[in-house]
């Protein structure tokens, strides 16, 4: 893919969940291949909002989101995963079985401090750190042109989020990246751009 090419286009979008009282109005936003741009705000600033809406559970009042393909990284790993069901299992679900990934899965299984005995318990045997590393492992493994990333550290140690972080921009010449996050100390020292939406709506 080339380093410029947008895998997220949104135009004159206007969403709110009343006509009268609009959360974005007019939001314009591109991401490109190799670009990482974090939301930032306030609780109820419509972080989340915005998550949802690229990712098509909610449908704007105006305006278009055209995006590639797309895996989310979850603030609430226990959440993405069913809870009957082994992490390894769950993984093999959305990915590509047909492409040999066996090699990308062990590197990737090192990288986030993971094992093949791990992935293989049901999401309720890990701690909320393994299963938010595994959403991860599983994000990456779908080989997506977008990663939409809600607050993706919040359930890790400061070590390992840091660590975590360095995986996901390295992964940025495969994709763009999204990140939504209220920590404006990791999105100023991971972003190529920042918008605060607290700022957006004064205007």
């Amino acid at each position: 893919m080339n380093s410029q090419e947008a895998v997220l286009t949104i135009k004159n979008l206007s969403f709110g969940y009343s006509k009268d009282n609009l959360i974005y109005k007019d939001f314009n936003l591109e991401v490109k291949n190799n670009e990482l741009i974090s939301i930032v705000g306030t609780s109820g600033s419509g972080k989340s909002t915005l998550f949802e809406l690229i990712s098509k559970n909610l449908k704007p009042i105006k305006g278009t989101i055209t995006s590639k393909k797309v895996s989310c990284i979850y603030q609430d790993p226990y959440s993405s995963f069913h809870p009957s069901f082994k992490v390894i299992d769950q993984i093999k679900d959305v990915i590509d079985t047909s492409k040999n990934l066996e090699e990308k899965l062990q590197a990737l299984l090192e990288k986030l401090d993971l094992s093949v005995e791990l992935i293989n318990k049901k999401p309720h045997e890990l701690s909320g750190g393994q299963l938010q590393r595994c959403s991860i492992l599983r994000a990456l493994l779908m080989e997506p042109n977008l990663l939409l990333v809600d607050e993706p550290t919040s359930a890790l140690d400061n070590i390992v989020a840091i660590e975590v972080m360095k995986l996901l921009i390295n992964n940025l010449d495969k994709c763009g990246m999204l990140l939504i996050t209220h920590d404006n100390s990791l999105a100023n020292w991971s972003s190529d751009k920042i918008i605060n939406l607290n700022e957006l709506q004064k205007d």
